[in-house]
């Protein structure tokens, strides 16, 4: 539901550049790609990369059932 704060596989910690992520790559006026914008946050291991481009936000979806 909430992006992790660390990843699964190395410990690193990965929610940080999570708005940045989604604004830039979802919300701009013109999307950049995924792996630019991964590439300029400095997420290099492809494991810290899977948690940022697999993550769905579902936290607005499912809060008003709570």
């Amino acid at each position: 539901m909430m992006v992790p704060v660390r990843c699964f596989t190395c410990g690193t910690v990965v929610g940080e550049h999570w708005e940045e992520f989604k604004h830039r790559t979802r919300e701009a006026s013109e999307p950049e790609d995924p792996e630019k914008v991964l590439d300029d946050l400095g997420i290099e291991r492809h494991c810290c990369r899977r948690m940022m481009v697999s993550h769905k936000d579902l936290v607005d979806i499912v809060a008003p059932y709570q």
